[in-house]
Protein backbone atom coordinates (compact mmCIF):
# COMPACT_ATOMS: atom_id res chain seq x y z
CA UNK A 1 0.00 0.00 0.00
CA UNK A 2 1.36 3.27 -1.08
CA UNK A 3 0.82 6.69 0.69
CA UNK A 4 -0.38 8.77 -1.66
CA UNK A 5 2.91 10.72 -3.23
CA UNK A 6 2.49 14.72 -3.10
CA UNK A 7 0.19 15.55 -6.63
CA UNK A 8 1.53 18.56 -8.81
CA UNK A 9 -0.90 20.19 -11.37
CA UNK A 10 0.60 21.04 -14.41
CA UNK A 11 -1.27 23.50 -16.47
CA UNK A 12 0.19 24.15 -19.59
CA UNK A 13 -0.63 24.12 -23.12
CA UNK A 14 2.85 23.52 -24.77
CA UNK A 15 2.60 19.33 -25.50
CA UNK A 16 6.60 19.35 -25.44
CA UNK A 17 7.04 21.68 -22.03
CA UNK A 18 4.01 19.73 -20.73
CA UNK A 19 6.11 16.17 -21.11
CA UNK A 20 9.46 17.87 -20.17
CA UNK A 21 7.68 18.73 -16.78
CA UNK A 22 6.28 15.84 -16.53
CA UNK A 23 8.90 13.52 -16.97
CA UNK A 24 11.02 15.95 -14.40
CA UNK A 25 8.55 15.68 -11.32
CA UNK A 26 7.41 12.12 -11.81
CA UNK A 27 11.73 11.56 -11.42
CA UNK A 28 11.27 13.45 -7.97
CA UNK A 29 8.35 11.13 -6.83
CA UNK A 30 5.42 13.12 -7.38
CA UNK A 31 2.29 12.31 -8.60
CA UNK A 32 1.42 14.35 -12.03
CA UNK A 33 -1.72 16.05 -13.12
CA UNK A 34 -2.14 17.66 -16.63
CA UNK A 35 -4.52 20.41 -17.58
CA UNK A 36 -4.17 21.73 -21.36
CA UNK A 37 -6.10 25.06 -20.65
CA UNK A 38 -7.74 26.84 -17.81
CA UNK A 39 -11.31 25.45 -18.07
CA UNK A 40 -10.00 21.92 -17.46
CA UNK A 41 -7.68 23.25 -14.21
CA UNK A 42 -10.63 24.19 -12.75
CA UNK A 43 -12.46 21.40 -13.57
CA UNK A 44 -9.46 19.50 -12.25
CA UNK A 45 -8.50 21.26 -9.32
CA UNK A 46 -11.28 20.07 -6.54
CA UNK A 47 -10.97 16.07 -8.14
CA UNK A 48 -6.97 16.31 -7.92
CA UNK A 49 -6.67 18.54 -4.54
CA UNK A 50 -3.24 18.70 -6.32
CA UNK A 51 -0.88 19.87 -3.07
CA UNK A 52 1.13 22.51 -5.74
CA UNK A 53 0.02 23.74 -9.16
CA UNK A 54 2.80 25.28 -11.60
CA UNK A 55 0.55 27.32 -13.92
CA UNK A 56 1.31 28.67 -17.10
CA UNK A 57 0.46 32.39 -17.84
CA UNK A 58 -0.69 32.00 -21.30
CA UNK A 59 -3.26 29.80 -22.01
CA UNK A 60 -5.84 29.31 -24.31
CA UNK A 61 -9.30 30.52 -22.76
CA UNK A 62 -8.97 31.58 -19.30
CA UNK A 63 -5.36 33.03 -18.57
CA UNK A 64 -3.04 31.79 -15.78
CA UNK A 65 -4.22 34.58 -14.11
CA UNK A 66 -7.76 34.33 -13.94
CA UNK A 67 -7.40 31.10 -12.55
CA UNK A 68 -4.75 31.89 -10.26
CA UNK A 69 -7.04 34.37 -8.90
CA UNK A 70 -10.03 32.28 -8.87
CA UNK A 71 -8.15 29.85 -6.62
CA UNK A 72 -7.22 32.57 -4.00
CA UNK A 73 -10.54 33.76 -3.91
CA UNK A 74 -11.83 30.35 -3.24
CA UNK A 75 -11.47 29.17 0.53
CA UNK A 76 -11.16 25.50 -0.58
CA UNK A 77 -8.12 26.38 -2.95
CA UNK A 78 -6.55 29.48 -1.30
CA UNK A 79 -3.84 27.30 0.61
CA UNK A 80 -2.72 25.32 -2.38
CA UNK A 81 0.58 27.16 -3.79
CA UNK A 82 0.41 28.33 -7.15
CA UNK A 83 4.12 28.49 -9.17
CA UNK A 84 3.39 31.05 -12.45
CA UNK A 85 5.53 30.07 -15.31
CA UNK A 86 6.06 33.05 -17.98
CA UNK A 87 7.72 33.96 -20.41
CA UNK A 88 7.61 37.49 -19.94
CA UNK A 89 10.10 38.81 -17.93
CA UNK A 90 9.04 42.47 -17.41
CA UNK A 91 8.84 43.63 -13.91
CA UNK A 92 5.14 44.81 -14.31
CA UNK A 93 3.86 41.29 -15.14
CA UNK A 94 5.85 39.59 -12.29
CA UNK A 95 4.02 42.02 -9.64
CA UNK A 96 1.04 41.74 -11.42
CA UNK A 97 1.89 37.53 -10.71
CA UNK A 98 2.36 37.74 -7.03
CA UNK A 99 -0.43 40.77 -6.34
CA UNK A 100 -2.83 37.76 -7.94
CA UNK A 101 -2.14 35.67 -5.13
CA UNK A 102 1.17 33.40 -7.14
CA UNK A 103 3.68 31.71 -4.36
CA UNK A 104 6.23 31.87 -6.86
CA UNK A 105 6.78 33.05 -10.26
CA UNK A 106 9.20 31.17 -12.81
CA UNK A 107 10.28 32.86 -16.15
CA UNK A 108 11.10 30.72 -19.17
CA UNK A 109 13.41 29.25 -20.53
CA UNK A 110 13.57 28.10 -16.90
CA UNK A 111 16.16 25.48 -15.71
CA UNK A 112 14.57 22.17 -14.78
CA UNK A 113 16.50 21.79 -11.63
CA UNK A 114 15.56 25.30 -10.40
CA UNK A 115 12.16 24.94 -10.58
CA UNK A 116 12.27 21.11 -9.14
CA UNK A 117 13.93 22.82 -6.12
CA UNK A 118 10.93 25.83 -6.19
CA UNK A 119 8.58 23.09 -5.92
CA UNK A 120 9.77 21.64 -3.38
CA UNK A 121 9.76 24.60 -1.48
CA UNK A 122 6.82 24.87 -1.91
CA UNK A 123 5.88 21.63 -0.97
CA UNK A 124 7.86 22.18 2.41
CA UNK A 125 5.31 24.85 3.31
CA UNK A 126 2.10 23.00 2.84
CA UNK A 127 3.25 18.93 3.24
CA UNK A 128 6.89 18.99 5.37
CA UNK A 129 6.30 15.42 6.11
CA UNK A 130 6.49 14.76 2.31
CA UNK A 131 10.08 16.33 2.06
CA UNK A 132 11.54 14.56 5.33
CA UNK A 133 11.37 17.19 7.76
CA UNK A 134 10.89 16.65 11.75
CA UNK A 135 6.72 17.72 12.82
CA UNK A 136 6.18 18.81 16.39
CA UNK A 137 2.71 18.84 18.23
CA UNK A 138 3.15 19.22 21.74
CA UNK A 139 4.98 16.21 23.41
CA UNK A 140 4.69 14.44 20.31
CA UNK A 141 7.34 14.79 17.68
CA UNK A 142 7.70 12.59 14.07
CA UNK A 143 10.89 12.17 12.68
CA UNK A 144 9.43 11.58 8.59
CA UNK A 145 12.97 10.93 7.58
CA UNK A 146 13.95 8.04 10.37
CA UNK A 147 10.70 7.14 10.35
CA UNK A 148 10.20 7.33 14.47
CA UNK A 149 8.13 9.55 16.73
CA UNK A 150 8.45 9.70 20.46
CA UNK A 151 5.72 11.30 22.64
CA UNK A 152 7.37 13.20 25.87
CA UNK A 153 10.98 11.92 24.68
CA UNK A 154 9.85 8.47 25.15
CA UNK A 155 9.93 6.36 21.32
CA UNK A 156 6.51 5.16 20.12
CA UNK A 157 5.85 1.81 18.16
CA UNK A 158 3.79 2.81 15.69
CA UNK A 159 2.75 0.84 12.14
CA UNK A 160 3.29 2.23 9.12
CA UNK A 161 -0.54 3.25 8.67
CA UNK A 162 -0.59 4.76 11.97
CA UNK A 163 2.38 6.82 11.06
CA UNK A 164 1.06 7.83 8.04
CA UNK A 165 -2.17 8.97 9.91
CA UNK A 166 -0.10 10.71 12.15
CA UNK A 167 1.71 12.88 9.82
CA UNK A 168 -1.41 13.66 7.82
CA UNK A 169 -2.48 15.09 11.09
CA UNK A 170 0.58 16.97 12.26
CA UNK A 171 0.54 18.54 8.83
CA UNK A 172 -2.38 20.54 9.62
CA UNK A 173 -2.98 20.38 13.58
CA UNK A 174 -6.80 21.55 13.73
CA UNK A 175 -8.10 20.45 10.81
CA UNK A 176 -10.85 18.13 10.20
CA UNK A 177 -10.66 15.39 7.75
CA UNK A 178 -13.34 13.60 6.62
CA UNK A 179 -12.65 9.58 6.36
CA UNK A 180 -12.82 9.99 3.04
CA UNK A 181 -10.01 12.48 2.40
CA UNK A 182 -7.57 10.61 5.23
CA UNK A 183 -8.07 6.94 2.86
CA UNK A 184 -7.07 9.19 -0.06
CA UNK A 185 -4.10 10.38 1.58
CA UNK A 186 -3.04 7.83 3.64
CA UNK A 187 -3.77 5.17 1.53
CA UNK A 188 -4.32 6.21 -1.75
CA UNK A 189 -6.64 7.50 -4.22
CA UNK A 190 -6.69 3.90 -6.36
CA UNK A 191 -7.06 1.51 -3.37
CA UNK A 192 -10.46 0.60 -2.16
CA UNK A 193 -10.58 0.48 1.84
CA UNK A 194 -13.83 0.33 3.81
CA UNK A 195 -13.71 3.71 5.59
CA UNK A 196 -14.28 1.27 8.57
CA UNK A 197 -10.60 0.70 8.20
CA UNK A 198 -9.99 4.04 9.31
CA UNK A 199 -11.45 3.97 12.50
CA UNK A 200 -9.96 1.01 13.17
CA UNK A 201 -6.58 2.67 12.28
CA UNK A 202 -7.59 5.63 14.76
CA UNK A 203 -8.23 3.32 17.35
CA UNK A 204 -4.66 1.97 17.22
CA UNK A 205 -3.13 5.49 16.91
CA UNK A 206 -4.95 6.54 19.72
CA UNK A 207 -3.85 3.63 21.83
CA UNK A 208 -0.30 4.28 20.57
CA UNK A 209 -0.11 7.75 21.92
CA UNK A 210 -1.88 7.22 25.19
CA UNK A 211 0.24 4.28 25.94
CA UNK A 212 2.17 6.23 29.13
CA UNK A 213 -1.34 7.98 29.93
CA UNK A 214 -1.35 11.82 28.89
CA UNK A 215 -4.13 13.25 27.24
CA UNK A 216 -5.71 11.76 23.41
CA UNK A 217 -4.80 14.48 21.04
CA UNK A 218 -7.29 13.50 18.87
CA UNK A 219 -10.84 14.47 18.31
CA UNK A 220 -13.48 12.71 17.21
CA UNK A 221 -16.00 16.07 15.38
CA UNK A 222 -19.05 13.97 15.14
CA UNK A 223 -20.64 13.52 11.08
CA UNK A 224 -17.38 14.75 9.97
CA UNK A 225 -14.15 12.95 11.03
CA UNK A 226 -11.42 13.23 12.79
CA UNK A 227 -8.66 16.22 13.99
CA UNK A 228 -5.89 16.37 15.67
CA UNK A 229 -6.39 18.92 18.80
Amino acid sequence: MSHRQPTVLVVEDEAAQREVLRYNLEAEGFEVAIATDGDEALLMLPEVEPDVVVLDWMLPGISGIEICRRMKSNPRTRAIPVLMLSARSEEVDRVRGLETGADDYVIKPYSVLELMARVRTQLRRVRPAATGEKLTYLDIVLDSETHRVTRAERPLKLGPTEFRLLATFMEKPGRVWSREQLLDRVWGRDIYVDSRTVDVHIGRLRKALRRDGGEDPLRTVRGAGYALG
